[in-house]
Order: C-alpha cells, then structure tokens, then sequence
C-alpha cells in the first residue's frame, strides 16, 4: 500500500472512531464494511487488468512466435538443400565442360555416349528447375554486375567499354531469390576514349 494511501485510510478509520465515539456506531461500522469492500474491489480490479495485460502479451508472443516459425519453416523448405546444391554444381560445370570440349567429330564416332550426356544434362537442369535452382547465364558484352558476378580477371579489350564481360568462365546459379555461385567472368578494363 502506497504512504499515501496509507495515510487516508489511517483518517478515515479515525473520523469512524469519531463517528462511532458520537453514538453512530452502527452506521461507523456499516461504513467500514462498504469500505473494506470497495478496497477489495479495487484489488481485484487492479489484478484483473494485470492479467488482463500479462494474457495480452502472451498472445502478442504466441503469434510472433507463430510468425517466426512459419517463416523459419519456409526458409528451410527453399534453402535447407543449398549446401548440397552448392556441392552439386560442379557436377553440373563438368558435364557441361565435356560437352563444349568435344568435337563433332567425338561427338558422331561416341554418338551413344554424348546422347547420354546430353540427357543427363537436361535430366540435372530439370531436377535444379524443380527445387528452384537457376543459372545465371551472362553473356559477353552483358554489363558486370556485382550482385551476381564475380570478375576473375580484367583486361583490356578493343571496341568494349570499362565493365563489360568480355569472358564466361563458370555460370552463376541462384537458388530461389539468393545467390547459390556468382558467374565467374572476365571484365573489360578498356578506358572510356576522349571524344
């Protein structure tokens, strides 16, 4: 109880002593009665709205809880595999190597094999479409783009401005809206010409 409430009731209880002392005993008591009544009331309502407060908050919680797993679940459905994505790409980039090594001469003397190639590469690209995985295909004299690409090397080149790719090395994969591997590319470092 606060000092000043504490204080008033201490006055009250004299002025129904006073009261009481004048022969009004029974409505001192009476008054005392509702009194006490009304403290309590005022307690109870004082721990209701607590509880009122501490249930509100706990059904804040509850629901930012919900919130936050539902996404947390989602984040693990789309980017749970990326490790593994991440360790299958370059199973990708070799086929795709044997594939662009290969002459058209290999390719009709060996024509069963490059077919099973070609159809373990479409198999592969079908399987990374279907978990969201898509590459990053940049072409040459596309603009570099840090985001996505990661220059391995830069080089003057004729007829190219400052920051074109000159180069693929390796394609860039996304998974989903991140960035699984930038493209690896070769970048122009030709100087704008004074015209």
């Amino acid at each position: 109880m606060g000092e000043a409430k504490k204080d008033i009731v201490e006055e009250v209880e004299a002025l129904v002593d006073e009261l009481a002392a004048d022969g009004f005993g029974e409505e001192a008591e009476e008054f005392m009665d509702n009194l006490e009544e009304v403290d309590e009331l005022e307690t109870l309502r004082n721990e209701r709205d607590d509880m009122r407060d501490r249930f509100m908050r706990a059904l804040a919680d509850a629901e930012n809880a919900r919130k936050r797993g539902e996404r947390d679940r989602r984040e693990a459905e789309q980017y749970g595999g990326s490790k593994m994505s991440r360790d299958i790409l370059p199973v990708y980039d070799n086929l795709k190597r044997a594939m662009d090594a290969s002459t058209d001469e290999q390719r009709e003397v060996s024509k069963a094999l490059f077919e099973g190639i070609e159809l373990t590469m479409r198999e592969l690209l079908s399987v990374f479409k279907k978990h969201g995985i898509e590459p990053i295909v940049p072409a040459i004299g596309e603009v570099f783009d840090p985001q996505i690409h990661q220059a391995m090397f830069e080089a003057p080149m004729p007829e190219t401005k400052a920051g074109d790719i000159i180069q693929v090395m390796t394609e860039g994969f996304l998974l989903h809206d991140r960035l699984l591997r930038p493209a690896q590319v070769g970048v122009s470092s030709t100087p704008k010409s004074s015209s």
